[in-house]
């Protein structure tokens, strides 16, 4: 069954059993240097705001993503400062070269051809001096992908939300192809989806909260009462009015067309001198009742 959002708290919880199980398979059969990514990951689960984005929402982040030449994980370009994101139809596909290394239950190894696996969300949260991502993947898409090869996967041994890769997104402004581990696309659709999130133009944002008992598991674990932001498109996006004009200045435009979705640098804050972007969905300029300048053929897919 899919990951609903009033099912994200549960989620959680219970990858964080896992993460507090010293003989769950997650920790025993994971060597020394990878406990302090767990540990870390661990106290941001604690800490983190839930998010559930549709799968929508989802597409624009990695189109939107794509046109990211650079990104920051710096506080003001967060929604908060630890946080578990869900992604309806998954984010992009994680590479494994070596495939899924598995043992039997007589201990016996083996692996899993697996060529790559569907992201399905991330968490972050400070670490050294940094930002610690981790990719995480859903147990009923690793079960199928399990079975498309002839094996069966524990489930009892393996959290709803599988820990694969983790890695440090530095807060100052970097090329996302210059992250080590984690495929650059993935990087880039998770810092769109911050910015895009905060766009009220762009994204309708309401609160789900889970059944009275998995709010009663998450507060005797010590967590405040497990609220998820379920983030969507827009149905219909509201364009800023300032690009709809037919001229700019003393400029005076014949002919409107069409211009593609893109990033810009939004002022804000004191004397607005602090930037963040925005992204501008794709729209049509130029002055109503103008001829329609073609020069490609465009798709408009309508929701």
């Amino acid at each position: 069954m899919n990951i609903r959002p009033r099912d994200l708290p549960k989620r959680r919880n219970q990858l964080l059993r896992h993460l507090a199980d010293p003989a769950a398979p997650l920790r025993a059969r994971t060597g020394p240097e990878h406990a302090p990514g767990l540990d870390a990951l661990a106290r941001h689960l604690r800490a983190a705001e839930l998010y559930w984005v549709s799968a929508p929402m989802a597409a624009l982040a990695m189109h939107a993503g794509a046109q990211l030449d650079e990104v920051d994980a710096a506080p003001e370009t967060r929604p908060s400062g630890c946080g578990l994101i869900f992604y309806q139809d998954g984010i992009g596909d994680l590479p494994l070269p070596r495939g899924w290394h598995v043992r039997s239950e007589g201990g016996e190894a083996s692996v899993v051809p697996l060529e790559s696996i569907p992201v399905s969300a991330l968490s972050w949260g400070p670490f050294e001096s940094g930002l610690l991502v981790w990719t995480l993947v859903d147990r009923r898409l690793l079960a199928e992908a399990f079975a498309t090869h002839g094996a069966e996967l524990l489930r009892e041994e393996v959290p709803p939300l599988v820990p694969m890769l983790g890695t440090i997104l530095p807060l100052t402004s970097t090329d996302p192809e210059h992250i080590a581990d984690v495929p650059a696309t993935i990087v880039r659709a998770l810092v769109a989806s911050w910015h895009l999130m905060q766009q009220p133009t762009l994204a309708d944002r309401s609160t789900v909260r889970p059944d009275k008992q998995v709010r009663g598991v998450t507060q005797r674990l010590g967590m405040p009462d497990p609220e998820v932001t379920v983030v969507d498109l827009r149905r219909r996006y509201v364009p800023d009015d300032r690009e709809e004009t037919g001229s700019e200045g003393d400029r005076r435009y014949r002919y409107r067309w069409v211009v593609s979705g893109h990033w810009r640098d939004q002022p804000y804050g004191p004397r607005r001198a602090l930037r963040r972007k925005q992204w501008i969905a794709a729209y049509v300029k130029g002055p109503e009742g103008a001829p329609l300048l073609v020069r490609e053929r465009v798709n408009v897919w309508r929701r």
